[in-house]
């Protein structure tokens, strides 16, 4: 399969506020564009029975936004599927363990927190998986 990804998000326990991350590259999904043509995809399409453990994306994303480990924490339950030519792509979705969003750190990296309308650019593939996400998050 080729590189799995990882959408991040923060949720404020006191308001329920939901930001997502917004990546230098100008996606949500960590931390490269997904391959074109890209279509979201209920079938887990290789045959293979291989499956990735997120565990490894969080460290990398830990690394590469600056922050210390544990920042981030996987949102069990969540797997999406990305169909492209290139084949199946995983994406998995994590959760800032932190009180606030970490700002400094992430805008340190080219990143930023957008809120779900501010979402509407990105291509299609990555917004159907936010909404999917979306509804996961919010239960």
């Amino acid at each position: 399969m080729p590189n799995p990804r990882l959408i991040m998000y923060h949720k404020q326990s006191t308001s329920a506020r939901t930001r997502f991350l917004k990546l230098e590259y100008g996606g949500v999904c960590g931390f490269s564009a997904l391959p074109e043509p890209a279509e979201l995809s209920r079938d887990s399409g290789d045959g293979s029975n291989l499956v990735s453990h997120p565990a490894f994306l969080l460290r990398d994303a830990e690394t590469r936004l600056g922050l210390p480990g544990g920042s981030l924490e996987v949102e069990s339950g969540f797997r999406g599927q990305v169909a492209s030519t290139e084949g199946m792509t995983e994406v998995f979705l994590a959760r800032f363990t932190s009180i606030d969003p970490p700002f400094e750190p992430v805008e340190a990296s080219g990143g930023i927190f957008i809120d779900l309308t501010q979402a509407r650019g990105l291509p299609p593939v990555e917004l159907a998986l936010l909404r999917l996400a979306y509804e996961k998050i919010l239960g």
